[in-house]
């Protein structure tokens, strides 16, 4: 995994309570980019804007209010929103091996599936990617926005139903 650069400067040149973010949830960060847009490369440069964003905020992150929440919440986000402005799909011919058939009508699946996330509200995509990629709780998402627990289980009821149409099924 890369380490972000401030002005061509590595991670010692950031202040110091952004360099403790850092160290404790990039790797969080990351995780949930890749899961999101398949792409290293994508998710590096997540990693990036996430951090940058932080540099940037006006008020710093408050260590005690739960910056994990809002670091994988800024992480979904600026991944979605690279998956959103991706849209190209790389179309192969189909005529391999069995194997090969499989991988690729996962890997077709999983664009699918990143494609009709890219079309949905941005907070429904994000919650979206926090329960079911991300693995966390419907009460560990209604802490994060501040719900409900069964708010949340409606509204992500929701969204799979929104997502079986768009994905066809």
């Amino acid at each position: 995994m890369a380490t972000l650069a401030i002005a061509d400067n590595p991670i010692q040149a950031m202040p110091p309570e952004l360099g403790d973010l850092y160290s404790r949830y990039a790797d969080i960060v990351y995780r949930t980019a890749l899961r999101v847009t398949g792409s290293t490369a994508d998710a590096e440069d997540v990693l990036q804007t996430v951090f940058l964003r932080v540099l940037k905020r006006e008020e710093p992150l408050d260590p005690l209010r739960a910056p994990e929440g809002f670091l994988r919440r800024s992480a979904a986000n600026a991944a979605i929103d690279i998956v959103r402005r991706r849209q190209t799909w790389r179309q192969e011919s189909i005529s391999e091996t069995p194997d090969r058939l499989k991988q690729e009508s996962s890997a077709e699946l999983k664009q699918q599936l990143r494609q009709a996330l890219a079309g949905l509200e941005p907070r429904d995509a994000e919650m979206f990617v926090l329960r079911y990629i991300e693995g966390l709780a419907n009460g560990e998402i209604a802490e994060i926005y501040g719900l409900e627990k069964t708010t949340i289980a409606v509204r992500l009821h929701r969204i799979r139903e929104s997502l079986k149409v768009k994905l066809g099924n």
